[in-house]
């Protein structure tokens, strides 16, 4: 057999399988867009096109009354955004260190409750107090009504993300660099600071960025918790424009001016107006947490 033969036919196939994996990739990565552009395009149609051609990728007539019908009280919108980020940035630093200190307790061979918090997180995991006992510890006990802490509060502790990140610790962490830190005087304090969390960054930024994703979307303790206005998330602020716009709709559609009525409250693209300018400050989150995951991917080796 001509070995230049066997490696031009290797080349070819080579280039072939390389070929074929970029049309994969580009069709998945449309397969990702193509949803937000339709969005987009959405936000922008005139609402009476969109009740009677459906949704198009490029609207017949480009259209920014949802926009304006959203940013109609501009105030109440930048306080929510305000608040929303106040909190998705507290609440996310405060979290990811509180997992992350509990978990790292019970990845240690030598920590002698290490079952019992275990047993205790799955114990939350499986079983609930419901939402009458959730809101009056908040309420009575705390006293936390109408606070940001009872924005933060309730996002600070997940079991689930506490178990991968005990899991990581186990997979990742040596025991002997935890000894050789003894050896050198250091404290559990500066080995947990210095030497395990340089090394866990990957687990760390993944579970920022889930619960990043968790406060940012957050409507329901709100709802539940805050009554002043002022102290609104801004999913919860969408939420009752939405609702409002709709009230507004039904309460005009069989009086003669179901049309006027359509194209002065547009609901379908007030929707996709919404997701368009909730979305933006997510779409920042994911290129600073990337960079953390190959970061962490490539600091604190240990040489053998």
């Amino acid at each position: 057999m001509n070995p230049k033969a066997s490696v031009t036919s290797y080349q070819r196939a080579s280039k072939l399988a390389e070929i074929i994996l970029h049309i994969i990739f580009i069709a998945f990565s449309l397969a990702c867009i193509m949803p937000i552009v339709l969005i987009v395009a959405i936000s922008l149609s005139d609402e009476k096109l969109l009740t009677l051609q459906g949704y198009k990728f490029w609207p017949d007539k480009l259209d920014v009354s949802a926009y304006q019908y959203l940013f109609t009280n501009s105030t109440t919108l930048v306080k929510a955004y305000g608040v929303s980020l106040s909190v998705t940035i507290i609440g996310t630093i405060l979290a990811v260190l509180l997992i992350a200190l509990y978990a790292y307790p019970i990845f240690r061979k030598d920590f002698p409750f290490k079952k019992a918090f275990n047993f205790y997180l799955l114990i939350t995991m499986l079983f609930s107090g419901g939402l009458v006992p959730f809101y009056l510890l908040y309420v009575n006990f705390l006293e936390l009504k109408d606070s940001f802490a009872a924005l933060i509060l309730p996002g600070l502790s997940n079991a689930f993300y506490i178990f991968i990140t005990r899991t990581f610790f186990q997979q990742t962490v040596p025991e002997e660099m935890i000894e050789s830190g003894k050896l050198d005087g250091a404290s559990e304090w500066r080995i947990f600071f210095q030497l395990v969390l340089p090394i866990s960054l990957p687990v760390l930024a993944t579970v920022g960025l889930f619960t990043t994703l968790m406060y940012w979307n957050d409507w329901f303790n709100s709802m539940l918790f805050i009554n002043d206005t002022d102290k609104y998330s801004l999913q919860y602020v969408m939420i009752q424009m939405i609702r409002q716009a709709e009230f507004f709709k039904n309460q005009l559609a069989g009086s003669g001016v179901a049309l006027m009525v359509q194209e002065a409250v547009p609901t379908e693209s007030l929707r996709m107006a919404m997701v368009v300018v909730s979305i933006g400050p997510i779409l920042f989150v994911y290129p600073f947490f990337q960079k953390y995951f190959t970061k962490g991917l490539t600091i604190g080796a240990i040489k053998g």
